[in-house]
């Protein structure tokens, strides 16, 4: 008989909503596969007695008869990263190792009060900085498939939880990669969303915004249930002042075109390439188009550095000045890179980042998608310098971000949606990852086209 933990949310809710589990046995069951599931590390905070009361709350809900909310008793985890009112949010930083937000972020707010109910705080390293989630706060996040390979990150803890059955879906936060790239690396599907698609209001600098809350989960059709809860305009974001118009949908008999990114300047590991072969495969056999297409997206990693550290020196500059042993070295190193770049440096980053997007929305304006690998090699083994270099399929392959994750951190520049999902596994079981990318708002469309080529759910 399959445990409760290891349901869809989809089937939970219809489980719940006909009376055969109930939100209070559902919850019990996901606290358990935590408790049995320690070892791989993957909460920085568990907040089970007030997630019983509102379970218990939900419960009686149920016997009254009352109407439910969309995501009634599913159970949820948040990244560190994103504020939960009661609960700690530590940043994955001993800065914060005791703080406790009053208010939850939009995304947070929007799914409790669609029923769901909050039970823990995924980890995450050092305020997001790097694709592996380890920290000083909390030791390493375990993927798993192999404790010997990185979960990547900075979602890891939200992608480890989803993929081992603790909770169905999960809230993560990705500012270059860091939904899609553990995603990939534990085999499971994660959503960077349009720009304001779901209001983020804890980045500094909205204008300038490359960081977006979004859902995880074992299977696209969980993701769309998540998304869709949390999704729509908030007047204080200023990419999320209005609903888009009519969705775009998938027809039943569409054929969509898709533009194949297999490079993007990078080296390719053999055993990905085929893998992402094989997925453009079965969407011919679907009927849809797929033409090769080039865009050089190494060449932006300077860009993205720019700008990601120029944000890093300016929020923790002076306290990594004052308090330098209470941060990762790793981050202390990013922080410090930053101090050598210009006003005029980082303006330059920006106008790449305009160049970028104009370059998207040319190959969006010829094709309804963009296809690519996730990532250039499956999951890295653990203990790398995430500033050092990477090898890809045996070779040097240049520094992490142009190397391994080229693919990801240009669609947070550029606004775009875009969706991880499990495309096979290497020979030596390592789970390989399939990203597609949409036009602006359509979310729809990008989840109907992942839901028709999605391969069986395995969980870890």
């Amino acid at each position: 008989m399959t445990e409760l933990a290891d349901f869809s949310a989809v089937d939970l809710a219809a489980a719940m909503r006909a009376r055969r589990a109930s939100p209070v046995e559902v919850l019990e069951a996901t606290l358990a596969r935590l408790d049995a599931r320690r070892g791989l590390n993957a909460f920085m905070a568990v907040c089970a007695e007030r997630a019983r009361a509102e379970a218990v709350a939900a419960e009686a809900m149920l016997m009254r008869g009352e109407p439910l909310p969309a995501l009634f008793g599913l159970p949820f985890s948040v990244k560190d990263l994103t504020n939960t009112a009661g609960v700690v949010t530590t940043q994955g930083s001993a800065l914060f190792a005791d703080a406790v937000p009053s208010v939850d972020a939009v995304a947070v707010a929007r799914a409790r009060a669609a029923g769901a109910v909050l039970f823990g705080k995924t980890t995450t390293p050092e305020f997001g900085h790097k694709p592996f989630t380890e920290g000083p706060l909390f030791g390493r996040t375990l993927n798993p498939w192999s404790a010997g390979h990185t979960c990547g990150g900075s979602s890891g803890g939200a992608a480890v939880a989803v993929a081992s059955g603790i909770g169905p879906f999960a809230l993560g936060s990705d500012g270059g990669g860091s939904i899609r790239i553990p995603a990939a690396c534990c085999n499971v599907v994660g959503l960077k969303a349009t720009l304001g698609a779901i209001p983020h209001l804890q980045v500094p600098d909205l204008f300038a915004a490359n960081s977006y809350v979004g859902p995880m989960a074992r299977s696209v059709a969980d993701v769309r249930l998540l998304f869709e809860a949390i999704r729509g305009p908030d007047r204080r974001d200023p990419y999320g002042q209005a609903a888009p118009g009519a969705e775009r949908r998938l027809g039943e008999r569409e054929r969509p075109r898709v533009g194949l990114l297999m490079r993007c300047g990078n080296r390719l590991d053999p055993e990905v390439e085929a893998s992402i072969g094989g997925a453009m495969r079965r969407a011919e056999g679907l009927g849809w188009i797929i033409e090769p297409i080039e865009l050089d997206f190494v060449a932006l990693e300077q860009a993205f550095l720019v700008i990601l550290r120029s944000m890093l020196l300016a929020r923790l500059g002076k306290a990594a000045g004052a308090r330098p042993g209470m941060f990762d070295p790793t981050l202390l190193a990013t922080i410090e890179a930053g101090r050598g770049y210009s006003a005029a440096d980082l303006c330059d980053a920006q106008f790449a980042r305009t160049a970028c997007f104009n370059q998207v929305q040319e190959v969006l304006s010829r094709f309804d998608l963009i296809a690519s690998p996730t990532l250039s090699a499956p999951p890295l083994p653990v203990g790398l310098d995430p500033g050092g270099i990477v090898r890809i399929a045996g070779k040097d392959a240049g520094t992490i971000r142009g190397a391994w994750y080229p693919y990801t951190y240009p669609f947070n520049l550029t606004g775009h949606p875009a969706l991880s999902m499990p495309s096979e596994f290497s020979a030596e079981g390592l789970p390989i990852g399939l990203q597609l990318v949409g036009r602006w708002h359509e979310e729809a469309f990008l989840l109907d086209a992942a839901a028709r080529i999605e391969l069986p759910v395995r969980m870890a």
